[in-house]
């Protein structure tokens, strides 16, 4: 596996290891990027410039969209208000449904309607 695709795989793994921890409740605080690159022992504008090289997308656009995946399991799988999920997943509540709107197509009240 060459070193681009390394550092990408090993990104998302950290994502999703990281999230799923924040679901879960062992961990209660977001991490940043800069994190996931001291994580993988590189510098932050590396993961980012090479993230980006490699893919076309940036890593906070790969973020981004595993936090609003992470928004959708809470939103099905809890009965969390919709508040309160938007701020463990560092959102204010109207950011928060606009993101998850212009992704989804609906707002979280009713995707968690639809999908309950």
């Amino acid at each position: 596996m060459k070193r681009p695709e390394k550092i990408k795989a090993t990104f998302l793994s950290e994502i999703d290891k990281h999230l799923n921890d924040l679901i879960t409740g062992k961990v209660e605080t977001m991490f940043e990027i800069y994190k996931f690159a001291e994580l993988l022992h590189i510098h932050p504008i590396h993961l980012s410039t090479t993230i980006k090289s490699y893919t076309g997308k940036s890593a906070c656009n790969f973020y981004q969209t595993k936090i609003l995946e992470s928004a959708k399991i809470l939103l099905v799988n809890t009965d969390k208000p919709i508040q309160d999920i938007a701020y463990l997943l560092t959102y204010d509540p109207s950011n928060f449904t606009k993101a998850f709107k212009r992704v989804t197509g609906m707002t979280p009240k009713q995707f968690r309607e639809q999908n309950t």
